[in-house]
């Protein structure tokens, strides 16, 4: 755990100083002024203009393109009444390096299982990259498409992880209707091997926000897994996850903060885990 901590916080530092110091460097007379890394933040402000200004959900992916640093914690007690602890909850650096696409650098997370049969570690590493289709902002519509391949790595320690890597295409949207918006994603869980054991997962999630007191966004999401092959062959677990995000609160220069919380409800007869705290950080630039 520390030394994800540790990585987490060196990679922020170098991007959030480093390249912010160069561009302001640059604004103020002290360099060329173009180039592929000196219109990096233009870029990327011109980018989020176009799409809608919403919250980025506890749970749900939102469809729209992020420059941030993120780190959250899970705590997920399954039906033995244990709870596992989840530190990073395979988030970590997000990037815009082109117009109309995001990639995010997951971090592989840090389990505590609280269980002395079962080992701690770290879980997989990860990546994602997102491909925006269609949007608008809300002065012209209100509304986003996005397209997104992920994948994750077997690099988990002791039983952290999966046994292959996983391939997870996905479609996520929203549409926005004054201070009111919806976002989604459907995604799929490929194994690249073993998917008699591990399974493919399809996910549904779909969260509902509403923007209150300028930087209050209380949202209801809908977590819902429907599994096909391994263990869990044929059978689905919806979550229902009430949550509070507060933000963007300014920092300093471009950062800013983000943070909220919320507690996934069982509503199905099936599941995994039931009465999961999430507690979710970032700081966008």
């Amino acid at each position: 755990m520390k030394k994800g901590c540790c990585l987490l916080i060196l990679i922020a530092g170098m991007l959030l100083l480093s390249p912010t110091a160069y561009c302001q460097d640059t604004a103020s007379g002290g360099g060329s002024g173009s180039g592929y890394f000196a219109d990096w933040f233009p870029r990327v402000t011109k980018s989020q203009a176009e799409q809608p200004h919403w919250i980025t959900p506890l749970a749900t992916v939102t469809p729209r393109l992020e420059e941030e640093v993120r780190f959250d914690i899970n705590w997920q007690t399954n039906n033995a009444g244990v709870t596992t602890e989840n530190y990073d909850g395979s988030k970590g650096l997000e990037l815009i390096p082109f117009e109309h696409v995001e990639i995010l650098i997951n971090l592989p997370p840090y389990l505590v299982h609280n269980n002395p049969a079962v080992a701690n570690g770290f879980g997989d590493f990860s990546f994602n990259t997102k491909y925006r289709i269609l949007s608008a902002n809300e002065q012209h519509g209100n509304f986003i498409l996005t397209a997104f391949f992920g994948a994750s790595m077997p690099t988990g320690s002791h039983t952290n992880g999966a046994l292959d890597a996983i391939i997870t295409p996905a479609i996520a949207y929203g549409k926005g209707f004054g201070q009111f918006d919806a976002q989604g994603t459907f995604n799929v869980g490929l194994p690249t091997g073993d998917t008699n054991l591990i399974g493919r997962t399809f996910g549904w999630n779909n969260t509902f926000q509403y923007h209150v007191f300028k930087k209050f966004w209380p949202e209801v999401e809908l977590n819902s897994s429907f599994f096909q092959q391994g263990k869990n062959d044929g059978k689905k677990q919806v979550f229902v996850t009430p949550g509070m995000v507060i933000g963007r609160i300014h920092l300093w220069g471009r950062v800013g903060l983000t943070f909220g919380g919320g507690v996934q409800i069982a509503a199905t007869h099936f599941h995994t885990t039931n009465h999961n705290g999430i507690f979710s950080v970032r700081f966008p630039f």
